[in-house]
């Protein structure tokens, strides 16, 4: 692989989206905004690759520092210290979705950032997320905004019952969400989201939950994964089973759906789309991540290219790796305490891997592990 030197990046004072003009060279720094387990993994990847990491986060414990050569602890909101980190690096890219929008687009303005910012935006807000997937003719449930009393009640009347009542930001593993079974049930609702926006969307009755991790290049090239099958428990993705069942037909939907939404996105970097599937196959999506995803560490132990290792290669504008799988896996999930018991439980087939966490709390995501089950013995 050929790799020319990057080119200057300039330091422009009006707003102007930056891109990569070439591909990274070895010894480049990769900026990451978040120091938890998915910014770790993916320094992890970089490092294979002969890039540095710098990682972002106002968290002095993340543990994705002790695997980057630099970090900075200091708030995703404060410009100053976004600049001198934009500085020191040669692209950022982050591992969730919650950076504030205004930082990310004062990052795009003095060098690239991938995913950009306005996927970031989207993604970030339940409501243009949706905008944005039913601009682009792909099928999700009937949802209504809410911004007042009056406006749930109309919508409960329109979309009817059962209903989830999200807010429209800082929703995951379950947090900012209300089950509305009864009409009884809107007010209490209501009243735990006061001041926050929200929005409702019908429940929609499905036969099994999947997602897709799907790359894109910066020069357009795109490759995705298997899709998984999700199970969750207490509202937290608990396994990840490839291969997932389904009918090839639900199969290439997920996978149009995918490319069109990268495409639409003008997208670099890894995503992650889950889906509802209902009892004829047909497809739903419930939300889009803008990074590398709990649903697809099972690329870890069984694919030529894991998401990490994609995610980096396509930030650094190199060539996206082959995402073949080459047995099939479940992905746990470790939370808690149940981190303690991988010595004890390993099987000859497992790959665990630990996120280095300070401290095992009920409900914290410690680890995973991967069960591969392969397809011959060796």
């Amino acid at each position: 692989m050929n790799i020319a030197p990057a080119s200057p990046r300039r330091w422009p004072n009006s707003p102007v989206t930056m891109k990569l003009e070439a591909p990274l060279p070895f010894g480049s720094t990769i900026g990451i905004l978040g120091g938890g387990q998915l910014g770790r993994m993916m320094a992890l990847a970089a490092a294979r690759l002969g890039l540095r990491t710098h990682i972002f986060c106002p968290d002095p414990q993340s543990p994705a520092f002790e695997v980057a050569q630099a970090h900075t602890i200091a708030d995703y909101g404060d410009l100053g210290a976004l600049g001198t980190f934009a500085r020191q690096v040669d692209v950022v890219t982050y591992e969730f979705e919650n950076v504030p929008s205004a930082s990310a687009q004062f990052l795009e303005e003095h060098l690239a950032l991938s995913p950009n910012a306005r996927a970031l935006e989207i993604s970030q807000d339940r409501l243009k997320e949706k905008a944005f997937l039913s601009g682009c003719n792909i099928p999700i449930a009937p949802y209504a905004a809410i911004d007042s009393r009056l406006s749930l009640d109309r919508a409960l009347q329109e979309i009817g019952l059962p209903a989830v009542l999200k807010t429209t930001r800082f929703g995951y593993d379950g947090k900012g969400q209300r089950m509305l079974k009864h009409a009884r049930d809107a007010g209490e609702a209501y009243s735990d989201f006061a001041g926050q926006p929200t929005v409702l969307e019908g429940f929609v009755p499905f036969v099994r939950e999947i997602s897709l991790i799907v790359a894109r290049g910066t020069e357009g090239q795109i490759a995705a994964y298997d899709p998984a099958e999700n199970v969750h428990r207490n509202h937290i993705l608990y396994t990840s089973t490839v291969p997932a069942t389904l009918e090839e037909p639900t199969r290439e939907q997920a996978l149009r759906i995918a490319r069109l939404i990268v495409r639409e996105l003008d997208y670099v970097g890894i995503l992650g789309i889950e889906f509802f599937v209902g009892e004829d196959g047909t497809l739903l999506v419930n939300e889009i991540a803008p990074r590398v995803h709990n649903s697809g560490h099972w690329t870890e132990a069984v694919c030529t290219t894991d998401q990490f290792e994609q995610h980096i290669r396509a930030v650094a504008g190199w060539p996206l790796g082959d995402p073949a799988r080459m047995a099939d896996v479940v992905m746990q999930n470790l939370i808690g305490d149940e981190i303690n018991r991988i010595p004890d439980t390993l099987g000859e087939h497992d790959k665990p891997h630990n996120y280095g966490k300070a401290e095992a709390r009920p409900g914290r995501k410690m680890g995973h592990i991967n069960h591969v089950r392969p397809w011959r013995n060796i």
